[in-house]
């Protein structure tokens, strides 16, 4: 498994993010890829120190920062697992819950396209929490994903499936709708919440509405321009010769 985490400007999280982790995966076999996306503090110096602790910590940097889904996308692009683990690098997902949703998604029958953390007891302020709770109605009601919390950034898919999705900026707050538009399902699994405890979030409910609404008109011409070819199966000679 590849645990992808996004990281910008988190000098005061990484390090101890990347133990937690360690921690969690335990015997579990995994590699961890920080993508630090050009910080301007000690974030990387911070991971170059974990890394003395942790073998399976890979640190890939940008020379420019492009924000958080094209830190993913480079993330599962370096990726060597089968399976892509995502989570915030705020500290605010616990790592805790990501084997609970490996488990989830490696046992569900039929295979989901992704098993996504939907948060209990959020440590975010009341201004944030009824934003994003009108938000998801919103996003929701127009894109049918079936998905209640976007906002989680626990996530664990096949790297296959990621590669699949049309890449867009901010597309990380799109990928159940973006799987659900390939006929793949989307399961969800309550995960903890915490408190940030160092640090600055990077987003502000309005600047979170304003490109939200472009998004989400992106995201509705997508969905209306894509054609199911239902199953799909590879046919054999004996096939052929049937229909001659």
């Amino acid at each position: 498994m590849s645990i992808v985490v996004p990281v910008f400007n988190e000098e005061g999280n990484t390090a101890h993010l990347a133990d937690e982790i360690a921690t969690a995966m335990g015997g579990l076999s995994h590699e961890m890829i920080f993508i630090d996306d050009a910080s301007t503090d000690d974030t990387l110096a911070s991971l170059h120190e974990a890394q003395h602790r942790h073998p399976t910590l890979r640190v890939v940097q940008h020379q420019q920062n492009a924000g958080q889904s094209r830190a993913i996308r480079t993330g599962v692009l370096a990726a060597k697992g089968k399976i892509i683990g995502i989570l915030d690098g705020d500290g605010q997902n616990d790592p805790a819950d990501l084997p609970v949703l490996l488990k989830v998604f490696q046992s569900t029958t039929p295979a989901p396209g992704m098993v996504a953390g939907r948060r209990t007891s959020r440590q975010d302020s009341l201004a944030k929490r009824m934003a994003s709770k009108f938000g998801n109605g919103v996003r929701r009601a127009l894109l049918r994903d079936g998905v209640r919390d976007t906002g989680c950034g626990l996530k664990v898919l096949g790297r296959h499936t990621y590669l699949n999705l049309p890449y867009f900026d901010h597309q990380h707050r799109f990928m159940a709708a973006l799987v659900v538009r390939e006929g793949l399902s989307v399961t969800t699994h309550p995960v903890s919440h915490r408190a940030r405890q160092s640090g600055q979030s990077k987003y502000t409910n309005l600047g979170r509405l304003m490109v939200s609404i472009r998004d989400l008109l992106g995201m509705m011409w997508l969905r209306s321009r894509s054609r199911s070819p239902g199953t799909v199966t590879e046919a054999t000679k004996t096939d052929t010769n049937n229909h001659q």
